[in-house]
């Protein structure tokens, strides 16, 4: 990416990386979103358990992403953790940095269609975006959501008119979906009439309950982020399997990859 965050990154950020050089207890690699940074990954922070050859998780040119663990401001140093992230934080990472790769192609679409280059895009209203909204991606996000927004930054109307209609074109509102599967069984006589309102009482915009073939379900949450959909599913597994235990009932989720 052209884009560069100055400065350090904070203890505890989740960060993209490229392997630099893959030592025998320990990974160099730049930290690719901020400029001019570097980070330090030691053999126990690869993998938890025993390593024989480091070399069977990383090797050079590798993106990684990775947890910063400790700054060291007067020495410059940035230590780094590769077992420390987890999976919703890898998917959430990956998805973000995805997301702002793509709309800094689209900041140099406007530019390429005004004969800007992407440089001349980023002082004159890239920088700002992001100042404001954190991201490209979200700062766009927003405009989709509320296209007036452009008029607040009172840009050149040939500028405003390219961007309005470049993000309109290719950013579509997001959307996260995951899916799993549940089986339920309930031995009383009303047990159809009773899953049909425990389902009830869970669907929702964006939540929906397939019939598969008795005992077998599948609920399907659409959300903004990966992480909402997450929690969404975590609150109706947690009330599905009070309520069934409650009645004295079996039920069992598993989580399909889509």
């Amino acid at each position: 990416m052209f884009y560069k965050k100055k400065g350090y990154p904070e203890s505890g950020e989740i960060v993209i990386c490229t392997v630099k050089k893959v030592l025998p207890h320990s990974i160099f690699c730049y930290i690719d979103e901020y400029e001019g940074k570097e980070g330090m990954i030691h053999i126990s922070e690869v993998s938890p358990g025993r390593i024989r050859n480091i070399r069977d998780y990383v090797k050079e040119g590798k993106k990684v992403i990775c947890k910063v663990l400790k700054i060291d401001l007067d020495k410059g140093h940035i230590d780094l953790s590769l077992r420390r992230v987890n999976q919703a934080q890898k998917i959430n990472k990956n998805q973000s940095y995805k997301q702002e790769q793509k709309a800094e192609k689209l900041l140099e679409l406007v530019g390429k269609n005004l004969k800007k280059t992407l440089g001349d895009m980023y002082k004159e209203i890239g920088h700002k975006l992001i100042e404001d909204y954190d991201s490209l991606y979200e700062s766009f996000q927003e405009i989709v959501a509320n296209p007036d927004l452009i008029k607040e930054l009172k840009l050149d109307k040939k500028l405003e008119k390219e961007l309005l209609e470049t993000v309109l074109d290719k950013i579509k509102a997001p959307e996260y979906k995951i899916t799993a599967i549940i089986k339920l069984e309930l031995h009383t006589p009303d047990a159809i009439e009773t899953i049909k309102k425990l389902f009830s009482k869970i669907e929702k915009e964006g939540i929906e309950v397939f019939y598969i073939s008795a005992p077998k379900y599948k609920i399907e949450i659409i959300a903004e982020d990966y992480q909402t959909a997450e929690e969404e599913l975590e609150e109706i597994q947690e009330f599905l399997e009070k309520e069934v235990k409650k009645l004295k009932g079996i039920i069992e989720f598993k989580r399909k990859n889509d």
